[in-house]
């Protein structure tokens, strides 16, 4: 492996990091009701626990209401126990074969304690970056060790990689500090 191909390759999982923080932040709610609110949500599917995008179709009614539509009349009722357990603090109300879930505004509690959360998430993905640099600073080390590469390139190298590990340190923080005015704002 080359200089190159750590680098490519390191920036290529430091992308994918910011990815899956993205979609970590979108799981926190906000007050504002968004469909991917019930992606963790789990029900019960004839002996097994399947996440409930897999029996429903989930769509927003309007900005403070959710709709759960069932594809099967049977999972109406379990899909609704399901949404009542889960911690999200919302009360499903059923209509017919269509489920109501009303998102109640956030007190300034829970706003706190959602801000704290994304704030972790950001940590954790910091964390992420910060050792898929060290991984890709130990390669270059090798290759130099293994006299494949000279220790120039090896301070270019690191160089290179600290410029990017800051690039997307910045972008998370910059990702956070959105969730955060969004989760205050409502």
């Amino acid at each position: 492996m080359t200089i190159a191909d750590i680098k490519k390759t390191t920036e290529a999982k430091m992308d994918q990091s910011i990815t899956a923080f993205k979609n970590n932040l979108g799981k926190i709610r906000t007050g504002r009701a968004s469909a991917g609110m019930l992606d963790s949500i789990m029900v019960e599917y004839y002996g097994s626990m399947v996440p409930l995008t897999q029996v429903a179709n989930v769509s927003l009614l309007d900005s403070r209401t959710l709709s759960v539509q069932p594809w099967e009349k049977p999972m109406g009722a379990k899909i609704e126990k399901a949404i009542r357990e889960s911690d999200l603090g919302v009360n499903p109300s059923s209509l017919g074969d269509l489920i109501r879930v009303p998102v109640p505004p956030m007190s300034e509690e829970r706003r706190k304690e959602m801000t704290k959360l994304a704030r972790n998430e950001a940590e954790g993905a910091k964390i992420a970056i910060r050792n898929l640099r060290r991984d890709a600073n130990d390669s270059v080390k090798k290759l130099v060790k293994e006299k494949l590469a000279s220790e120039d390139d090896q301070k270019r190298a690191e160089t290179d990689v600290q410029k990017v590990t800051d690039r997307h340190i910045v972008e998370i923080d910059q990702l956070v500090a959105g969730k955060e005015q969004e989760i205050m704002a409502v």
